[in-house]
């Protein structure tokens, strides 16, 4: 690959590192071109999976400031780039790996933050923006005591609902029933579903 389509390759997954709300690294090796697009099909919506170049995402990962990859960039390798809900991808892949163990889940980086594979297993294990959003709509219609139980669940539960009615609001207004002051939120996430199509190992 002459230099400036490996430098374009390199700013394109720079990119995606900075702009997703979360980057899964994995192993692919033994998965078939059929596999492999059935993965992409679960994950769709929420993620594209792009094959990547080691060499090349070592060196887009050190120009967006990236270490969560550091030590697994090695064999086959694959990248989802989440533009959705972080949790839902967990669990596609999670689920993917259990029937097809060719894939391995080696590391991530959610909202800026390295995962190990471990990590990524405990938040697959969490509810999804949705349900968070359906329990917080009918807990603001119920009983006094049913809120205060929702509120008293785990922190990384309350994390992931404040999180879900943020975006909400941000792109559908106040939830109904929510004051009319809790409408502040963060800008939602730019989203993009560009697949960076360059091969597998080149170790």
């Amino acid at each position: 690959m002459a230099n400036p389509q490996k430098d374009a390759v390199i700013a394109e997954i720079a990119s995606q590192l900075r702009d997703s709300n979360a980057a899964v690294l994995t192993e692919y090796r033994g998965l078939t071109v059929a596999q492999m697009a059935e993965l992409r099909k679960a994950l769709r919506g929420n993620a594209t999976y792009s094959v990547v170049k080691n060499t090349l995402t070592a060196r887009a990962a050190a120009e967006a400031g990236v270490d969560a990859f550091d030590g697994y960039l090695s064999g086959p390798t694959a990248i989802a780039f989440v533009t959705g809900d972080a949790v839902e991808v967990a669990k596609g892949l999670r689920d993917f790996a259990k029937e097809n163990e060719a894939l391995v889940i080696k590391a991530g980086l959610v909202d800026g933050q390295a995962y190990t594979a471990d990590d990524l297993t405990k938040l697959a294990s969490l509810e999804s923006r949705e349900v968070l959003l359906a329990k917080l709509a009918g807990a603001m219609k119920a009983p006094m005591a049913n809120t205060a139980a929702l509120l008293n669940g785990a922190p990384a539960q309350m994390a992931r609902l404040a999180e879900a009615l943020r975006a909400k609001v941000e792109t559908e207004g106040p939830v109904s029933g929510a004051p009319a002051d809790s409408a502040e939120a963060p800008a939602a996430d730019e989203q993009t579903d560009t697949d960076v199509a360059e091969g597998g190992d080149d170790n």
